[in-house]
């Protein structure tokens, strides 16, 4: 299986070379500190990959952006690479993150070795794997999406931004949305203004609507 490693910390790319070298199965054929740099090896043509370790917090992009374009293309003449994300974060967003940009695995960084090799080995046949951890958190998911829809509705937003877009949506002003979500004055402002930014509305009344369609606000 031949591997391509994408992380901005050479002691953690490093200490992946020497996980996947160590396996008679597998070779490192790449490696790249940016995203660009990734991109530029995979779907230029300059190597080809059956499987990418990705890090989701790339210095110039983020690892789901990278994924999405790699995944989306073939890499220089063969068949898209299937990409394992590898992340210190365990967010529901970060998970989810991943998955719509196409990954087809999401381990955290700190899993032992021959968890990570399985990782590779399931992902490079075909399959779909996932940390214990990070198996949880989907079911947890999965299981809370019945009881928001606007999270389906609006994937683009973070949980934070789609809770100040909910009591938005119920008529509440910025001070009452600061109390009831124990933020500051500032933080509510922002997060709206990231709302509009997202959902492409430019007021408060657009963006409540399009809350209400989706079920929020009520």
């Amino acid at each position: 299986m031949r591997v391509f490693l994408v992380d901005d910390h050479p002691m953690f790319r490093a200490g992946a070379r020497h996980a996947v070298e160590g396996a008679a199965d597998m070779d490192v054929v790449g490696e790249a500190a940016t995203g660009e740099e990734a991109i530029r090896a995979l779907r230029g043509g300059e190597v080809t990959a059956d499987v990418v370790l990705m890090d989701l917090g790339l210095p110039d992009r983020s690892g789901a952006e990278v994924t999405r374009l790699l995944t989306s293309a073939p890499q220089g003449g063969g068949p898209a690479p299937r990409v394992l994300m590898l992340s210190a974060l365990e967010e529901d967003d970060a998970v989810i993150s991943a998955l719509r940009a196409g990954a087809r695995g999401y381990v955290v960084k700190d899993a032992p070795r021959e968890e990570l090799l399985r990782a590779v080995r399931t992902v490079a046949g075909g399959g779909a794997v996932f940390s214990p951890f990070v198996a949880d958190r989907l079911g947890d998911y999965f299981a809370a999406v019945h009881d928001m829809p606007g999270r389906v509705a609006f994937p683009q937003l973070t949980n934070r931004e789609r809770q100040v877009l909910d009591l938005l949506a119920r008529g509440y002003g910025n001070r009452r949305i600061a109390r009831e979500l124990v933020l500051s004055d500032k933080t509510v402002r922002n997060h709206i203004s990231h709302i509009f930014a997202k959902l492409q509305v430019t007021d408060r009344m657009a963006a409540a609507a399009r809350a209400r369609e989706a079920g929020l606000g009520g």
